[in-house]
């Protein structure tokens, strides 16, 4: 070790386990990193996508410097010479074409950056335009309006205390690959075995056996997008011998309601469209009942299908009616240092809205002040007042993460303008006129603003810069504080509030912000006249972070003053059970028709499309592969290792099939983020190992029509060797 080098102890940001990191640092050269043991949360737990922060940082093929397209070929600019151009074009466009011709999208590495989200709001507002779109509509938009309607905010995520339950039921969620979501819990494997081991049961509900059901005591298979089914029966066996809401009666209303629709809803009518045994639901549903502490977690597979509205809705309804909402062990609500949910002035997290305008082309309503990421490429591509011109695409990649990527990968073809933030020239920022390159996540100073809302322990952590920035590099934060900036100075001059505030935001820095957020925070220093609260500089003599202890119940305290009680049966919801009934059980229903139906797969060493440029992480045999089950396979005459060519409405892929019994019969998998084969993309090792992407099959006009969410799950889609696909063509 030399003797300049210096250890610095940091939070990995790449995932939403928050684990602490040891990162060894000698200069400006990062020689390390592993795990932190005295990490408050983590212990120790750490993944390998942690060791890629130095690959990123390393990585060749990282822009350090603005570029401009000029046909071909990438030139570089200097900054002052970006910031000037992207003003004057994205002025140009809206003074052409009105406020909503320049359009956003912000990807799922926002919500992991504390910069960002406290200086990304106020660039939005100054950018004014209502066609605003972001990774949201891909993933948690159903859980965040359950929230909405049901506790006032579309914040309040219900976290399972995973670590005091007795039964825990996973749906459509797979943490050991994304080590939690909406429920930051670092070592979750460890978390999970400690349930059983303490005499609990963990049950996985998936149309595949993924590496979480291989360490649960169960795992029931399920056909994709009828998760709200399966949930309607097990509310009609729960409900069935009377229902204690317990603590919190006096929080929630329309519990009367609720047990007229669990009536209509017995598992014996589903059973044969759900493929779960009418039995082993009334069996899970005893169990739930008996359990001392049980809580049921849903997630992306949840979510992100035709009715993930209503699956998120009944989890939480289920969590209620068994008396485990609230409670330890069971669904509660996070307590962090600083709660974006009740300083929604600072840090620009209001309670959320729906329904205030709506897509031009499709009309589908807004939620949070975004409209669905599914929608975008029809509103560049559809002709008319109102089009989409230009985008904004921010640390986001959604020609490889949104529905239908071949259209939307047209859609960015055909606009007048388009700028990227991001470090890389990839499948959407390849259509990019100019892009801004932050530095990589391991430069910059962390605190996880967004996340400790679903940490299943309170606790507050943060980690400084390791290193100064040089002259000629910008944090995400410098970026949107001077596009701000520059804009409010042409629309209000520099002498309006508006260019006041985003000049005074950029020398104030997200430091001071945070400082200030902490002091006024539940734990900040105002609450104790002796001055020993939890504050900016408390944090920095605990490198390892300080653990604040496990949830409370606290929901009378959380629940908006406007809102009032729980509402268990938002009408939103109850009227969305109409378009369920249709879907599978009206006569003459035909489910999927006969066809194969496409699932999504989420791998622990490719948590976003840019990973896959770290060598360490794409090592070994490959994984993009289709997953088939062998019953399917034999039927269709292939084998593994074969190419077989997938077919959907909007596109078609090919590549090597693997046959396994953990998939359901009649269900096939490939997994996300790759797809690194299309002309202009500048990452070396991506595209020499570029798989196929599951994108470009699956569907725009395939969505949960109530939340306007995309519907990944549950695809229709055919399968044929790739050898007789060629010959009949």
């Amino acid at each position: 070790m030399s003797p300049q080098t210096t250890t610095h102890y940091r939070t990995c940001n790449l995932c939403e386990a928050m684990c602490g990191i040891e990162v060894e640092i000698d200069g400006e050269e990062v020689v390390s990193i592993r795990g932190d043991e005295q990490d408050v949360f983590s212990r120790g737990h750490v993944c390998p996508k942690a060791t890629a922060l130095k690959d990123l940082y390393d990585d060749p093929d990282r822009l350090r410097q603005p570029v401009r397209r000029v046909g071909d070929r990438w030139e570089p600019m200097s900054w002052d010479d970006a910031f000037t151009e992207v003003v004057d074009r994205i002025e140009k466009i809206q003074d052409d074409h009105g406020r909503d011709a320049v359009g956003v999208y912000l990807g799922n590495p926002n919500a992991h950056n504390f910069g960002t989200l406290v200086f990304g709001p106020p660039f939005l507002r100054t950018l004014g335009s209502k066609n605003r779109f972001s990774a949201t509509s891909c993933d948690q938009l159903p859980l965040m309006m359950a929230s909405y309607f049901m506790y006032g905010h579309q914040l309040l995520f219900p976290v399972p205390d995973v670590d005091r339950t007795d039964f825990m039921m996973l749906i459509g969620a797979n943490p050991l690959a994304s080590n939690g979501s909406i429920m930051a819990a670092p070592g979750i494997k460890k978390r999970l075995e400690a349930i059983s081991k303490r005499g609990g049961k963990v049950v996985v509900i998936d149309p595949r056996r993924c590496e979480t059901a291989r360490v649960a005591d169960e795992h029931v298979f399920i056909q994709p997008g009828t998760d709200a089914l399966f949930l309607l029966g097990l509310l009609h066996e729960v409900c069935a011998p009377g229902i204690d809401l317990g603590r919190i009666s006096d929080s929630v209303k329309n519990a009367d309601r609720i047990l007229e629709i669990a009536k209509a809803y017995p598992p014996e009518q589903t059973e044969a469209i759900t493929g779960v045994p009418a039995d082993t639901v009334k069996r899970l549903a005893r169990e739930l009942r008996a359990a001392p502490k049980g809580v049921l977690y849903g997630r992306v597979g949840a979510c992100t299908q035709e009715f993930g509205g209503l699956c998120m809705w009944l989890i939480n309804v289920l969590n209620a009616v068994t008396g485990n909402l609230d409670e330890p062990g069971g669904s509660m609500f996070p307590s962090p240092a600083i709660d974006v949910r009740a300083t929604a002035g600072g840090f620009g997290a209001g309670r959320g809205s729906f329904g205030r305008w709506k897509s031009r082309v499709r009309g589908f309503p807004e939620f949070g002040g975004e409209l669905p990421a599914s929608v975008m490429a029809e509103e560049m591509l559809t002709e008319g007042d109102g089009r989409i011109h230009a985008m904004i695409t921010i640390a986001g990649n959604p020609v490889l993460s949104t529905p239908n990527g071949d259209q939307l990968d047209r859609g960015y073809a055909s606009l007048d303008f388009s700028v990227s933030i991001d470090f890389f020239i990839n499948e959407t920022s390849r259509h990019a006129d100019i892009i801004l390159p932050p530095v990589s996540p391991i430069q910059r100073s962390h605190y996880d603003l967004a996340l400790y809302l679903t940490s299943v322990r309170n606790v507050s952590k943060y980690s400084p810069a390791p290193f100064p920035l040089k002259d000629d590099e910008l944090d995400d934060w410098q970026i949107l504080t001077e596009l701000t900036s520059r804009l409010a100075a042409r629309r209000h001059g520099k002498l309006s509030k508006q260019y006041l505030i985003a000049r005074a935001s950029q020398k104030a820095g997200p430091e001071r912000v945070l400082d200030l957020g902490l002091r006024l925070g539940a734990y900040g220093k105002r609450f104790n006249p002796f001055g020993t609260g939890l504050s900016l500089g408390q944090l920095k003599k605990n490198p390892h972070g300080i653990d604040l202890g496990p949830m409370q119940s606290n929901l009378a305290e959380m629940l908006p003053d406007k809102h009032g009680p729980v509402d268990l049966a938002p009408d939103i919801f109850v009227g969305d059970l109409d378009r369920l009934r249709a879907r599978f059980l009206a006569p003459g229903a035909v489910p999927n028709d006969g066809q194969l139906l496409l699932i999504g797969r989420r791998q622990l060493r490719s948590n976003n499309s840019w990973m896959h440029n770290s060598q360490r992480l794409m090592k070994g045999k490959s994984r993009c592969t289709v997953m088939i089950n062998p019953e399917d396979a034999e039927r269709l005459g292939v084998k593994s290792g074969d190419q077989v060519t997938l077919r959907s409405r909007v596109g078609q892929v090919t590549a090597p099939a693997e046959i396994t019994g953990d998939m359901m019969a009649g269900v096939v998998s490939l997994p996300h983020g790759f797809g690194h084969g299309r002309d202009g993309v500048q990452l070396d090792v991506a595209t020499s190992h570029p798989g196929v992407s599951v994108n470009d099959l699956t569907d725009d006009q395939l969505m949960d029509e109530l939340s306007g969410n995309a519907a990944f799950s549950g695809v229709p889609v055919t399968l044929k060797a790739a050898a007789q696909v060629v010959a009949a063509e």
